[in-house]
């Protein structure tokens, strides 16, 4: 066999976890780079694969060639393979791996644009029309295909001219033949923007603090400088404003932008915002869109067409050409780490490390920033802007907190709504105001007890209570989607009959009772059980922000980012739920959640207000967060996590192991944690094994353990030992989470 021109390294989509080397024939030399997709033999297969290198020398014998090139262009950026080899070290993950979340299906699949026939006019309107005239009644089909076509400006797609003429194919085909039109094929654009008209904005004047923020900002953009900036403004304070202008600057040096938002529901707005200020075109990436959506967009990004992209947490590993700035708004939320499959990516921290290879500028926004932000802008890693004013005539709301104990025994009994939250929906109301009501909680009632052996009723697959929905009549499982119709009457533990009740309240049963006590009152919900159909968070949003709903009430969904100048009054139900959770963040994230729910209010030119129902009224956080007090809460919350080691002063991971047997499960676990003892530094501690804090999800039993040292560097070769020892059957999964969102669940 001649000798290769040069070799491919080449990572296989298949189970091969090492990079193979394979042959370059010298007629291939030139199509070949680092990203091209290609198809290789492979036990006598031809397996598909991506080349991340290409060199002079193999570094093993014998070498096959590669069999077929697949793509005209790189799919990888050369950025992007260095961020997918930083994210497979850092987060333990196979390189393939990293290549699937990176490439869409329908990219890896090769799914070929959309394309239609257009019909258009061969000859000038006026001779077509004489022609019309003549076939009128000798050939009335094609005289009607003529009438359907003359009347628009260029043109026609087929299916659309059958459809207005009620004609066939074989008509336009004459109609072609006699020279009076023309079919070409052309590509159809299955944007979710396409059609969509907004009225164009001009910037607005910012004030000197957002003066300041973007001046820092476009500095580095300039200079081409790789800089993070944590932009810390108060809800409503004109953060957005800030990102618009950046970009803006960004697209004058020729250079695109990714905007990151941590919800489907925070697109729509984000959209309408971008769209009315850009006439570059914007492409959106999110779990809603269509194979066929997601397909489009993704190639408008990577031939360069689309210079903006707005999307959820996927959208940092778009190919945007000549990515210069990368925004993540609300950078604080959960949302955007993954914790469900490998990679357990946290898409702030990979946005930093894009930043970083491509020396872009990188803002990170929020009215709460995240401890390891702040803490990383205090000591100078990252720039900080501060933003401490709503601009115009919006002022921050006034906040009460009600003692929701007083409230019980007022009531004689639970009760879901204080008198001061009834009032001020009944006052807002009259007034023609919006109220929003928020409670984390979905379904009718939350959990099914019996009154006799105190056990509630549970899925029969996962070890968590099953939660009632009355509009469907089911106790449903939120891990799962096990559903029991209707619900037992009869205990399925001690077998009595009847004494079940009810317990716990969510977003179904508040709007039911509040459509008993005030029934002229429009309420509008959005929760999962409300938004599962494609395009639901838009009309529901839609239909709040122009006034056909009175009172919305939500999850964490309307927790952040929306923008309704209507609303002027603001009711947290249940604000400390989450602080009875057993986790170092749980402070944290209430505190977060209670802050950016309260800044939906008086963002417009009407004083707002904020009553937050607790049972908890000294606590600390709950206090912080009703004067949105974000300096206080850190303060307080870094001294806690400094005394115990928590981040931001260590690094955690965590290992989850899942296998239907309990006792096979735990062992493997406890021999994995003793192959770690045995291998990291002393620097390092390693928590027992203990279950998670659901202990059986979808019939596996789930046990955990927790690893902390002062950095993860080296944990995956040491993993990477561990399983290649041989140690984990194929019975029992496994999963790393390196810095997790939670070390309960």
């Amino acid at each position: 066999m001649e000798p290769f021109a040069a070799y491919a390294a080449i990572v296989l989509e298949v189970a091969v976890d090492k990079v193979l080397d394979y042959g370059i024939s010298s007629d291939q030399l030139h199509a070949i780079r680092p990203g091209t997709k290609v198809a290789v033999p492979i036990r006598r297969q031809l397996k598909e694969g991506y080349v991340i290198a290409v060199k002079e020398k193999a570094d093993f014998f014998p070498v096959q060639p590669i069999a077929k090139i697949l793509s005209e262009n790189p799919l990888i950026s050369p950025d992007l393979l260095e961020l997918a080899r930083w994210i497979s070290r850092y987060y333990c993950t196979p390189l393939r791996d990293i290549f699937r979340m990176i490439l869409p299906p329908c990219i890896r699949k090769g799914m070929a644009p959309k394309e239609q026939l257009f019909v258009m006019r061969a000859k000038p309107r006026e001779e077509l029309r004489e022609i019309c005239i003549g076939l009128r009644e000798k050939r009335p089909a094609q005289a009607a295909i003529l009438d359907a076509i003359l009347p628009v400006k260029k043109g026609m797609l087929l299916t659309e001219l059958l459809e207005a003429s009620k004609g066939s194919r074989s008509t336009v085909d004459s109609l072609v033949k006699q020279g009076h039109l023309l079919i070409e094929t052309v590509r159809i654009d299955r944007s979710p923007l396409v059609n969509e008209e907004y009225f164009m904005t001009k910037p607005k004047i910012l004030n000197p603090e957002q003066a300041n923020a973007l001046h820092n900002i476009e500095r580095s953009l300039t200079e081409n400088n790789f800089e993070t900036h944590l932009l810390f403004g108060v809800t409503g304070s004109g953060k957005t404003e800030v990102y618009l202008q950046a970009i803006d600057k960004a697209l004058k040096l020729n250079k695109g932008s990714i905007m990151l938002v941590p919800e489907i529901s925070l697109t729509a707005q984000t959209i309408e915002r971008f769209r009315s200020r850009f006439d570059e075109k914007i492409a959106i990436l999110h779990h809603r869109l269509s194979e066929g959506e997601r397909n489009d967009e993704w190639r408008k990004i990577h031939c360069g067409d689309a210079k903006i992209v707005i999307g959820a947490r996927s959208a940092i590993f778009s190919p945007v050409v000549n990515l210069g700035l990368i925004i993540v708004d609300e950078e604080h939320e959960q949302t955007y780490k993954q914790s469900d499959v490998h990679p357990c990516y946290q898409a702030r921290d990979v946005a930093v490390m894009r930043g970083k290879f491509l020396n872009a500028t990188v803002i990170l926004g929020s009215a709460t920033p995240s401890l390891e932000s702040f803490f990383n802008a205090k000591n100078g890693k990252y720039t900080l802007s501060i933003l401490t004013e709503r601009p115009e005539a919006s002022t921050l709301p006034r906040v009460t907190i009600v003692d929701m104990r007083k409230e019980f025994e007022k009531a004689k009994g639970l009760t879901n709504f204080s008198d001061l939250l009834l009032t001020g929906i009944e006052k807002r109301h009259q007034k023609g105001e919006q109220t929003i009501l928020f409670l984390n909680r979905r379904g009718y009632h939350t959990t099914l007890l019996c009154q006799d052996c105190q056990q509630t009723v549970k899925c029969a697959h996962c070890d968590i209570p099953m939660t009632f929905h009355r509009g469907e009549n089911t106790l449903s499982c939120h891990l799962c989607g096990y559903q029991l119709a209707p619900p037992p009457t009869e205990c399925p533990s001690c077998r009595r009959a009847n004494p079940l009740k009810f317990r716990g309240v969510g977003t179904e049963q508040i709007e039911r009772a509040l459509h008993a006590i005030f029934p002229a009152i429009r309420t509008i919900r959005i929760d999962a059980d409300t938004t599962r159909h494609k395009g639901s968070h838009q009309k529901l949003l839609r239909d709040f922000a122009t006034g056909k709903g009175d009172l919305l009430i939500g999850t964490q969904m309307i927790a952040k980012g929306l923008h309704f100048p209507e609303v002027t009054l603001v009711g947290v139900l249940n604000s400390d739920s989450g602080l009875n959770i057993p986790d170092f963040r749980a402070s944290e994230n209430v505190f977060q959640v209670v802050t950016q729910v309260s800044g939906r209010s008086g963002r417009g030119s009407m004083p707002g207000e904020v009553i937050i129902q607790t049972s908890l009224p000294d606590n600390s956080t709950i206090q912080h967060a009703a004067k949105q007090d974000f300096l206080s809460f850190y303060e307080e919350e870094i001294s806690i996590r400094q005394l115990f080691g928590y981040p931001p002063f260590s690094h955690l991971a965590k290992l989850v192991f899942a296998g239907k047997n309990p006792k096979e499960t735990e062992e493997i676990a406890n021999r994995v944690r003793e192959a770690f003892c045995c291998q990291l530094p002393p620097t390092f501690e390693l928590n027992p094994v203990i279950p998670c804090g659901y202990a059986k999800v979808k019939d596996l039993y789930r046990f955990q353990f927790i690893i902390r040292g002062p950095a993860m560097t080296g944990l995956n070769d040491i993993f990477q030992k561990i399983l290649s020892s041989k140690i984990i059957p194929k019975t029992v999964r496994y999963s790393i989470d390196v810095n997790p969102s939670s070390t309960f669940f």
